[in-house]
């Protein structure tokens, strides 16, 4: 049996974030018997349970500020020790998501070591770069990724951008790096136009299905909410721009209201959060149009999952985007009026149209990005297969 642990989401079930619906999908497609799923989850209190047939344990985490996650991640690496201590096993994995514990990475990768395991890290995105943070914040996150980098004996990258800039910046240390992106699915949503779940949010919110532009995600500055808001209310359109995301009346909320003004819009409408995989999936599919701000990611789980349910996507145009989107979107720019134009013209496309875009999109992520596909070639790495 291998034991693959994993550690650094909030655990699953997922609720939103990037790395949550990657363990979700991961464990729930897991094919090979061979391999056992252990994941660790952000709680209150401790504990452990079965889902997917992985095993979840529970880590208590205090609440510290910006100190929470490196917290979590110890606490989580530590039980993981602990528990090979328990019960020896053959090679075992601990897949790190994100570089929080670079500092601890040489030490905890000895431990790790003398038990016959093996340390392998998906460094996310720039981490360092977001806004977020302060100065001081920044600068740890950058030198913890050159320690993750530095201690890993494997590391996964979601995306292509990501390890090359991986390679280029830490060309000293020869990391051992291979690219396995996120996934998602091009299924239908099985609720149907008139189910009383969709009826009732639309009803909540006071949107009808193609009325709306769609955005989905944190609720953080580096994903541009503020240009997609100014750009939306700089745009003619009568459609409306539906924003799901953690909001929770947060002091970037508060600063994004005054900066821009967007309550006095009626055609901003901020819906909260949406949990229910298959009510989301009817939202996304029934969206004029999916707005994705993201820029210090790598691949981006809402956007593969916009790909495979929106038929029109307009993405910020960075390289993480462009390598995911090609031409199966559109792409905007900060520049004044830019994306205003181009949601204009959205607006304006025929269902001819539309429906080359929607098809474009869903062969990127039958071809690329479907789960069956990532959840394999994870397999066939955490067992030291060639993918």
């Amino acid at each position: 049996m291998q034991d693959i642990f994993i550690i650094g989401s909030k655990g699953i079930p997922a609720r939103y974030g990037g790395f949550e619906t990657f363990v979700e999908q991961l464990t729930r497609h897991k094919k090979c018997e061979d391999i056992r799923y252990h994941v660790a989850c952000m709680a209150e209190e401790s504990g452990e349970f079965e889902y997917q047939k992985s095993h979840c344990f529970r880590i208590k985490v205090p609440r510290i500020g910006p100190a929470k996650a490196v917290w979590y991640d110890l606490a989580a690496f530590f039980y993981c020790l602990n528990y090979l201590k328990q019960h020896p096993a053959k090679q075992p994995v601990v897949y790190v998501l994100a570089c929080r514990i670079g500092p601890f990475a040489g030490f905890l990768k000895r431990r790790l070591h003398k038990m016959g395991g093996r340390l392998f890290v998906n460094p996310d995105g720039h981490e360092w770069m977001r806004a977020k943070w302060n100065k001081a914040i920044r600068k740890y996150w950058k030198f913890s990724e050159k320690g993750m980098v530095k201690h890993a004996d494997l590391i996964i990258c979601d995306s292509k951008n990501m390890e090359q800039y991986i390679k280029e910046t830490y060309t000293s240390f020869k990391p051992r790096t291979t690219f396995i992106a996120y996934g998602a699915d091009v299924a239908e949503s099985r609720l149907s136009d008139a189910d009383s779940k969709l009826r009732e949010w639309y009803g909540k919110w006071n949107l009808k299905p193609f009325s709306y532009y769609l955005i989905v995600g944190r609720f953080v500055p580096e994903n541009n909410y503020e240009t997609m808001i100014r750009e939306f209310m700089k745009s003619r359109t009568e459609k409306k721009l539906a924003v799901i995301s953690n909001v929770e009346e947060n002091a970037f909320y508060q600063k994004l209201k005054e900066a821009t003004g967007f309550e006095r819009d009626k055609r901003i409408v901020f819906c909260q959060t949406v949990y229910e995989e298959e009510l989301l999936k009817k939202i996304r599919e029934n969206a004029v149009g999916y707005l994705h701000g993201h820029e210090v990611g790598g691949t981006n789980p809402s956007l593969l999952e916009a790909l495979g349910s929106t038929e029109v996507s307009l993405l910020y145009d960075v390289g993480f985007n462009r390598e995911v989107g090609e031409e199966a979107a559109f792409y905007w720019t900060k520049e004044s009026g830019n994306l205003a134009s181009l949601i204009e013209k959205v607006s304006k496309l025929d269902p001819a149209e539309r429906k080359i875009l929607g098809e474009k999109a869903k062969q990127r992520i039958l071809t690329e990005y479907s789960h069956k596909k990532i959840a394999e070639t994870y397999e066939k790495t955490f067992l030291g297969e060639k993918p």
